[in-house]
């Protein structure tokens, strides 16, 4: 896999450590799949700097000196996914009060959770290619940390905050806007939630409710990934992996309704099917 540093580090004049790696991406600028022009373009390159990239080496001058007590700046994009989460759900909750303007709180939530859901996110990022601008530690890249799903989605919630950040609110709902649109427009109806749905197709056949087991862990401290494995009594289960346990549960759910989908029109003799996600 050829690599190489289409992007500046992450703070102007102030190399790294350790050297980061980027899937090629034949020239491409981001900033230009993104449709923004950045006045601060570091916060770019901070958006796509994944937290195993070390950060910036500070000079032994005196700017470069921080006081005592006081954490170091980090120049990764966790703090940026933060406020790109929050500036997210708020640019999609307005787009779908003004668009469905007679549904109930209820189904307005449903569309919300799915819309700013991580496949969803990760989808994006994708579709963007900010997979391929990926800024990683020699390990996470060899790892395939470009093609991790939660890690997409993390990136693209903090790309959302650095258009904030550098371009103000019209900005950032301008970007939301050309990428989700079409996404609310492929609803026909709220979507139920994976779990709930699960459920009610459980009781609806008389079958035990849904029970969710976390079956691994993976992934460093601060970035650790649960395994939920879901099962309906020994009809069928599935496995899903997400950066917290609740996540976990909602896309093993998921699997398992689109494995309980595949198997619908066949009768049911008794054998467990498995899916993993």
């Amino acid at each position: 896999m050829a690599l190489r540093d289409p992007l500046p580090p992450a703070v102007p004049g102030r190399g790294l450590t350790a050297e980061p790696q980027f899937i090629e991406s034949a020239g491409e600028d981001p900033a230009r799949l993104i449709d923004h022009v950045f006045a601060r373009p570091e916060l770019l390159a901070e958006a796509l700097t994944h937290p195993s990239v070390p950060s910036p080496t500070h000079s032994a001058g005196r700017k470069g000196r921080r006081r005592r007590g006081e954490p170091a700046r980090q120049h990764h994009y966790e703090r940026l996914e933060f406020l790109g989460d929050r500036v997210l759900g708020l640019v999609i909750a307005d787009l779908l009060w003004h668009r469905f303007e007679n549904e109930l709180e209820g189904d307005l939530t449903s569309r919300l959770g799915d819309l700013v859901r991580r496949d969803t996110l990760a989808r994006v990022a994708r579709e963007i290619g900010l997979d391929r601008h990926l800024r990683l530690s020699p390990t996470e890249a060899a790892a395939g940390a470009a093609r991790n799903p939660a890690i997409l989605a993390d990136v693209c919630e903090a790309v959302i905050a650095a258009i904030y950040l550098d371009g103000g609110y019209d900005a950032a709902v301008a970007f939301v806007e050309r990428f989700w649109e079409p996404l609310i427009a492929e609803m026909k109806a709220p979507p139920r939630a994976p779990k709930t749905a699960l459920q009610e197709w459980a009781q609806g056949r008389g079958l035990a409710l849904p029970a969710y087991q976390v079956v691994a862990t993976s992934g460093p401290a601060h970035a650790l990934h649960f395994t939920v494995l879901a099962r309906v009594g020994e009809i069928a289960e599935a496995t899903g992996t997400a950066s917290s346990k609740r996540a976990a549960e909602t896309a093993a759910a998921a699997a398992l309704l689109e494995q309980l989908k595949l198997n619908s029109n066949t009768s049911t003799n008794g054998k467990k099917s498995k899916s993993h996600r």
